[in-house]
């Protein structure tokens, strides 16, 4: 059995540290990557306590420089990069016009240059190996939009074109690219999204059909499968993982 290694953005917490959980249970070996070092080194810890094997670096996504340096500590540690997960992400509610350039740079920054940054640093590792799995996150606002995320829809719906342009550039060497649009999720992030908009979570929970948010876990369920042999001919698709409140 091949051991492959995967590099996860913002996996100190909530979706991410599952996402890593979730590969790291397959036998994955996991980087945990996150600005926050002490959240990531309790994913670290976690994993390692259930017998997987990871590394906690510094990762700022906005930053090119940031990247490149976490790149090279991974690859310094595991001499590969096989998967590559990007999860961090960052949000503000607030109706467009009350919004500010600030919230729309950090939020474009974090949410869709962060992807870019680390596609354009892991992608060359993997044309070299003749392999390699990318499964970014986007949201279903990115497809639909979302009253209240404008600017965070247009950075989401920038990551499913670019999923289908990397997918169609990486195919001849070997390379999965797919992006996953999850609706509304009970994380640490959706969280203090709430806090802006009281009762925002029980409105969201009534519109889904399966009547729940969606679970860390069922995000990461799907990443281990575009990270998995069993999508191997699958590239350049967007799924939507939302309970149904979005079908299209």
């Amino acid at each position: 059995m091949i051991e492959r290694v995967a590099f996860v953005t913002g996996a100190g917490r909530g979706m991410g540290r599952e996402i890593a959980s979730t590969l790291a249970g397959k036998s994955i070996k996991v980087i945990v990557t996150d600005v926050n070092m002490e959240n990531a080194e309790e994913t670290v810890s976690m994993l390692k306590e259930a017998g997987g094997e990871a590394m906690a670096v510094y990762c700022d996504v906005t930053k090119l420089e940031s990247v490149q340096d976490a790149v090279k500590e991974a690859l310094a540690r595991f001499n590969t990069i096989d998967i590559l997960v990007n999860n961090a992400g960052w949000d503000k509610i607030e109706p467009f016009l009350k919004s500010e350039p600030s919230t729309w740079k950090t939020i474009i920054d974090i949410n869709l240059m962060g992807q870019i940054h680390t596609c354009k640093e892991i992608l060359p590792v993997m044309v070299e190996n003749g392999y390699g799995k990318v499964v970014n996150i986007a949201s279903d606002s990115g497809r639909v939009g979302s009253s209240g995320e404008a600017v965070y829809s247009a950075a989401k719906g920038g990551i499913i074109t670019l999923t289908k342009t990397l997918a169609r550039e990486m195919a001849r060497h070997k390379i999965n690219v797919n992006c996953i649009a999850p609706g509304p999720a009970n994380t640490p992030l959706f969280q203090e999204i709430g806090s802006y908009n009281e009762g925002i979570a029980a409105a969201l929970t009534k519109a889904i059909p399966f009547r729940r948010l969606a679970e860390p876990s069922d995000i990461a369920n799907t990443v281990a499968f575009f990270a998995s042999e069993e999508s191997s001919y699958v590239t350049g698709q967007t799924l939507s993982v939302s309970g149904g409140l979005t079908m299209c």
